[in-house]
């Protein structure tokens, strides 16, 4: 019987897909033999996924859990929609989401973490592959936490509870009322999925991202042939429309049309009886920077057609 190494359990586990442990139980079951092994998890319906992982996967839900002063937010993909209306998947992701709250949203952590059945997340996710039929992918996740106050969430386009098209995260610093801390965070949640901030405020932005914005202002301004000292003030009026786009603080709250988000966030404190700093935020989007194949119906049917 040959020895069942880390790296044979890795090589299997590469050529079928399938989890660690349950490679590790075939070469054992086939006294490490390779194709057997192999044969072993197809007949076991774990090798399914190998077959599906070259698939894109740019379906499924995002996820969002609270629980008081913490957090999570995760992607998880499908292939369809239609899975992402499955209550199996549904519970799936509601039962990952709950581990990443556990483990701070970090990636890494939530990944290798175990589940309730004692299997891992992703050797979880390759094996719900072979239940559903479709390819998956657990693609990331992302944790907030105050250390007084709450963090409160949102979910647009939800299918089921906490799960949906867009999850967003906001964690509220603040001894004030939870309860008014709680219905305005949802508030900025819900603006935040509109407008899509990038950065809290003008002091997180990236310096390299304004430089590069300065820049290209400059030379759009030049090119108007105007004098360099109106150029410098035609550059600083569209800097601030670009903070007016990318920064939460700068933004006109959606919720009222009018107010800057700084000025609701101020009147928000007065109300909850305490000051609001705004730790942070995560915005997840389904299937955002995935690039999706493009299907050409038509020129399929011909190619089949041989014309």
């Amino acid at each position: 019987m040959a020895e069942i190494t880390a790296a044979l359990v890795k090589e299997l586990r590469e050529t079928s897909g399938a989890g660690m442990m349950d490679c590790k139980k075939a070469l054992s079951e086939t006294g490490g033999n390779m194709e057997e092994a192999v044969d072993w998890l197809r007949k076991k319906g774990l090798a399914a996924a190998a077959k599906k992982s070259g698939r894109v996967a740019a379906e499924g839900l995002v996820s969002v859990a609270t629980e008081g002063t913490k957090g999570a937010v995760i992607e998880l993909n499908s292939e369809t929609d239609f899975v992402a209306r499955n209550p199996e998947f549904q519970k799936f992701v509601g039962s990952v989401t709950a581990v990443a709250l556990a483990e701070g949203g970090d990636f890494d952590k939530t990944s290798a973490a175990a589940m309730a059945g004692g299997k891992s997340v992703v050797d979880s996710v390759t094996e719900m592959v072979g239940t559903i039929g479709e390819n998956m992918s657990f693609r990331r996740s992302a944790g907030i936490s105050v250390g007084e106050g709450v963090v409160a969430s949102y979910v647009h386009g939800a299918v089921a509870p906490n799960q949906g098209k867009i999850g967003v995260l906001i964690g509220l610093e603040s001894a004030g009322d939870a309860g008014k801390l709680e219905e305005f965070g949802k508030q900025l949640a819900m603006h935040i999925a509109a407008a899509n901030p990038l950065w809290v405020s003008q002091d997180e932005v990236d310096t390299e991202a304004v430089d590069r914005e300065r820049d290209v202002l400059a030379e759009q301004a030049r090119a108007s042939g105007k004098p360099e000292d109106i150029v410098q003030k035609m550059v600083d009026g569209r800097l601030r429309k670009y903070y007016e786009e990318v920064c939460l603080m700068d933004q006109t709250f959606v919720i009222d049309g009018e107010s800057k988000v700084s000025k609701a966030i101020e009147a928000a404190a007065g109300d909850a009886g305490a000051p609001i700093r705004i730790t942070g935020f995560a915005r997840f989007q389904l299937g955002e920077g995935i690039e999706k194949e493009e299907s050409d119906f038509a020129a399929e049917v011909a190619a089949t057609a041989g014309g």
